[in-house]
């Protein structure tokens, strides 16, 4: 069973497979998502890793803090969305 990580505090220069590398020392990556503003396209600073629910569990406890980039990462598991009202 996998295990979804939220990782936030990201430097806005990160690449998907930069974070693919920090993450596999912790165990298999499944799968990687940054996320972009709908807008402009550019970085928001957070994204999601997929992992192993055994190696995630590692990956948060090593990284939760982790100096990347010049940034103190913030690493968690991902809480569900929480349901929004229509924008309309």
């Amino acid at each position: 069973m996998s295990k979804s990580l939220y990782v936030g505090n990201l430097p806005f220069s990160a690449s998907e497979d930069e974070i693919r590398d920090l993450f596999s020392q912790h165990g298999q990556v499944l799968s990687v998502k940054l996320i972009s503003d709908r807008e402009t396209g550019r970085p928001r600073g957070f994204g999601f890793v997929e992992m192993e629910a055994a190696d995630a569990t590692g990956a948060v406890e090593a990284l939760n803090g982790y100096s990347f980039g010049g940034r103190a990462l913030k690493v968690n598991e991902a809480q569900p969305r929480a349901p929004r009202p229509p924008r309309w």
